[in-house]
């Protein structure tokens, strides 16, 4: 399974952060994994934002639910996020990653994209 992350690298604040995840080697539909976004500011620890199921269902971190989105392109393949009204809080290195239901572990990352919010 691979997981490769897309979008623009500058945001600007106020804006919304759409970023992409495309999934090759799998399904986004096959049972019991779900995707997940999770980030990595400069010089602080992961964040889990939020996550997609199987099943389409969704789930978000309680400090971001109010800004944050995440959908779903079957028939792409593809796994999206979408952060409204961004500040420079919002800068740094998102990941799409795999999250298997039956170990309750993450198991497949994507590289990361790095996103930086600046006038």
């Amino acid at each position: 399974v691979q997981l490769q992350e897309s979008g623009p690298g500058l945001v600007k604040p106020s804006q919304t952060l759409s970023l992409t995840c495309t999934v090759s080697g799998g399904s986004i539909t096959t049972n019991y994994y779900d995707w997940s976004w999770i980030r990595q500011p400069p010089e602080k620890g992961l964040e889990w934002m939020g996550a997609i199921t199987y099943s389409g269902d969704t789930d978000y971190s309680p400090s971001l639910k109010s800004r944050t989105s995440i959908s779903r392109d079957t028939s792409k393949n593809q796994v999206t996020l979408q952060l409204t009204s961004v500040t420079p809080e919002d800068t740094a290195m998102y990941y799409c990653v795999r999250r298997s239901d039956l170990w309750n572990e993450f198991d497949y990352w994507g590289q990361g994209t790095q996103v930086t919010v600046s006038s």
